[in-house]
């Protein structure tokens, strides 16, 4: 009969290789899938054993196919009645189209009819369609005017083995086992593991929520992949021998059993720079009942030799088999360096030197950080975006490598020297992937002093340390120090994006090592510094928080912490939110408000975010303040920021309003204000604003027109935007009667002085 296995893109040859492996006659590769033939037990032990196979079909039937009358007709005279058993369930999906067939829904349904009659014909009962949960799945392929029937053999993916705790909310960062299953088969781990040859070891340096780590120990305890799976399609087929399946159960339980009474096997290292990522592994290998065999470790090549019996200037064997493997998929770009740093060092550690590194990734920074390229690389899609599977040979070309000889595999050269480093002032040396990196610490040490000495003498505490002062470095970082209540020091380091003739991977290579240095030179924990990449976007640039892993590892809300300008508290948050709850950009105006606060009757704040102009007004003297915004979030924050500073009560009110709508609305009525504070985004099409769409330089003249129509006879208005190309109409404002005057310079603090288009600024009156 004949059979295929599908799989994943770049995963034919290594499941080509694990068929013949399992005694699998007449294998053949072909794209997307592994054809064999054999027995119905050749096909059923492909199910149990196979971690690399994505599903297993049975060839029923194949025809020319020009329309739908062929269709029908020659599924129809297959004889169903003698395939599937009595009584089952079906389901029929559909793929590929020819000229006359171009809907796969309606092929399918030509496909179901047909069966369902053939049935009712020759056995006088109808069978029963399960969109669901059939007992048979049955498959129909068109090529052109050929068709093909299969017959699903696994019933579901062959790789939804994870246990239910991989599976839950929070979980994501959990690799699909047929992808860890990949790496392993490249690092040649079941092969060192059942070779009989001394104790191979495999180090997972970024283990997530523990996809490797239950592959690699279910590979060394020899457990079939399928062996706690309930149902199968191929129980409804009457080819299944149930008495042939039994035997090979039993025979894939004494193989576990015989591993598992073995005086000695594998060691599995596990470690992560992210504890909650370490925490999920473990309760992931605890509910598949193997925590007991992976050791855990802190994410130090100091710290994981001693437990592999490697004890530097003792002397001792080193390891013979094995590999370091590190999934880089979801790896958040704030732990990237780290990450690849641990992966340098195990390769530099004595006895550790002969292991391969087997690389999940979608860049070539490892590439980089081992100093050269991989062996073998393979093109895979996890989650449907483009990655690549990469192994790396060891320094003295030792490897387990499985490569395909046929195809012409051959080792590069292995990879080289350890990554470059630099000084970053404290005697120490920190690797980098860019050697003229060490031009940035440089420049980094030196504003460093300069800024810390002004902030001294200006008593400020939170300021901007670095502006893309080297165009090659572009990026700005921000130093934050907590308050008593919240010591420590935080880093904010935000990439700027960098233009389409700078090589993008030699970009992201300069921005880690910023990440990298940054942190040493002004003396923060690196799990203190959020990381922003910075991209385009209409009307000027937003960050994308570049320190939280996919879905998983990070997605727990980070407690504030508390800082003091001005002589005020502020919350702040590092981790949740695209920026932190401040513009450190707007502290003169803020102390601007405060001074025109004094004696103010009313203040209202617009677009106003985590409400720290409220907070500055209410402390320069104004007796009611009114604080709007369109978001809980914010509003629920600027609460928070006014109780810590002793404003309550109802002389303060939070609004949550469409800003926009709600000034227009207010001209209407009899309200006013004696100062205004707005600050509008660049630009919004948020759901909550309707069809509307708000550009601050298409709409800021009517936006100002209904401000001065809020103020007072003597109020005046403090009106901010970041568009760095803003320009305000100025022959429409002077037609309304609008006084503007431009106090955007004044307004820039010492530390954004390299930037002065950091924002723009102006006094608004009603003349």
């Amino acid at each position: 009969m004949e059979f295929y296995a599908s799989c994943p893109e770049g995963f034919e040859t290594a499941l080509a290789e694990e068929l013949r492996a399992l005694g699998t006659p007449r294998v053949r590769r072909l794209k997307g899938r592994v054809a064999f033939e054999g027995t119905a037990a050749d096909a059923e032990r492909v199910c149990l054993w196979s971690r690399l196979a994505s599903r297993v079909f049975a060839l029923l039937g194949r025809f020319a196919c020009r329309d739908a009358n062929d269709l029908y007709n020659e599924t129809y005279a297959l004889p169903w009645e003698r395939m599937l058993r009595r009584g089952s369930t079906i389901a029929v999906s559909a793929r590929g189209v020819n000229d006359n067939l171009r809907n796969t829904h309606y092929s399918a349904l030509q496909v179901k009819d047909a069966v369902c009659d053939r049935l009712a014909d020759e056995t006088g009962a109808r069978a029963d369609v399960d969109t669901d949960d059939p007992d048979a799945r049955i498959l129909l392929s068109l090529r052109g005017e050929r068709a093909s029937l299969h017959l699903d053999l696994s019933g579901e993916p062959l790789f939804r083995r994870l246990p239910r705790e991989a599976t839950r909310p929070g979980a994501a960062d959990v690799l699909r086992p047929d992808y860890a299953a990949l790496a392993l088969s490249q690092a040649g781990w079941g092969a060192a593991c059942h070779a009989g040859k001394g104790r191979p070891v495999l180090i997972d340096v970024r283990c997530g929520g523990g996809g490797v780590l239950l592959e690699a120990a279910s590979v060394a305890l020899n457990r079939a992949p399928g062996i706690a799976r309930k149902k199968w399609g191929f129980t409804c087929w009457n080819e299944h021998d149930s008495s042939a399946w039994e035997q090979l159960v039993a025979e894939a339980h004494e193989r576990a059993d015989a591993a598992a009474s073995a005086p000695s096997g594998a060691r599995i290292v596990a470690t992560d720079t992210d504890g909650r990522a370490l925490s999920l592994a473990r309760r992931v290998l605890k509910a598949a009942g193997l925590d007991r065999n992976v050791i855990f470790a802190q994410p130090s090549a100091d710290k994981i030799a001693p437990k592999l019996g490697l004890h530097p200037g003792r002397g001792g064997a080193g390891i013979g088999a094995g590999a370091i493997v590190v999934d880089m998929l979801t790896t958040a770009l704030s732990d990237v360096n780290p990450v690849l740093t641990l992966v340098d060092d195990l390769r530099e550690t004595p006895g550790l030197e002969g292991l391969p590194v087997v690389a999940l990734t979608r860049d070539k920074l490892i590439d980089r950080a081992l100093g050269g390229r991989p062996a073998f690389e393979a093109r895979i899609m996890p989650h449907n975006e483009e990655a690549r599977l990469a192994t790396f040979l060891a320094h003295d070309g030792a490897s387990g490598i499985v490569r395909d000889e046929a195809r012409g595999d051959a080792p590069a050269s292995s990879a080289g020297r350890a990554r470059a480093t630099v000084d970053v002032g404290d005697g120490q040396q920190v690797p980098v992937l860019v050697p003229e990196s060490d031009q940035f610490a440089a420049r980094l040490r030196k504003v460093a002093r300069t800024r810390r000495k002004w902030a001294k003498r200006a008593g400020v505490t939170c300021y901007r340390v670095y502006d893309a002062d080297l165009p090659d470095y572009s990026a700005a970082i921000d130093l934050y120090e907590g308050s008593a209540a919240t010591p420590g020091r935080w880093l904010v380091i935000a990439e700027y994006a960098a233009p389409k003739s700078v090589d993008a991977a030699l970009a992201q290579a300069r921005f880690l090592d910023i990440l990298a240095i940054a942190p040493r030179v002004l003396g923060v924990e690196s799990d203190h510094v959020a990381a922003r990449s910075r991209t385009r976007s209409r009307g000027g640039s937003q960050y994308a928080n570049a320190g939280s892993r996919r879905g998983g590892g990070r997605s727990e809300k980070q407690p504030d912490v508390l800082i003091q300008e001005g002589g005020l508290t502020f919350s702040v948050n590092f981790n949740d939110y695209l920026d932190t709850g401040i513009f450190l950009d707007h502290r003169v105006t803020r102390g601007m408000v405060r001074d025109l606060a004094a004696g103010c009757g009313q203040f209202l704040n617009l677009f106003a975010y985590t409400g720290t102009a409220t907070c500055y007004a209410a402390a320069g003297g104004a007796k009611g303040t009114t604080t709007v915004d369109m978001s809980n979030t914010y509003l629920d924050w600027a609460r928070r920021n006014m109780e810590q500073n002793g404003f309550t009560g109802r002389a303060h009110r939070f609004v949550r309003a469409d800003v926009l709508a709600w000034i227009a609305q207010q001209r209407r009525t009899n309200h006013r204000w004696d100062l205004i504070f707005c600050d509008p985004p660049t630009f919004s099409n948020s759901s909550k604003m309707g069809e509307r769409t708000w550009d601050v330089q298409r709409d800021h003249v009517e936006l100002l027109d209904n401000l001065v129509h809020l103020l007072t006879p003597d109020g005046q208005a403090v009106f901010s935007c970041n568009l760095r190309t803003f320009k305000p109409d100025w022959e429409a404002l002077e037609r309304l009667g609008i006084d503007l005057e431009d106090i955007s310079e004044q307004t820039i603090p010492e530390d954004f002085a390299r930037n002065k288009r950091i924002h723009r600024c102006y006094i608004v009156r009603r003349r």
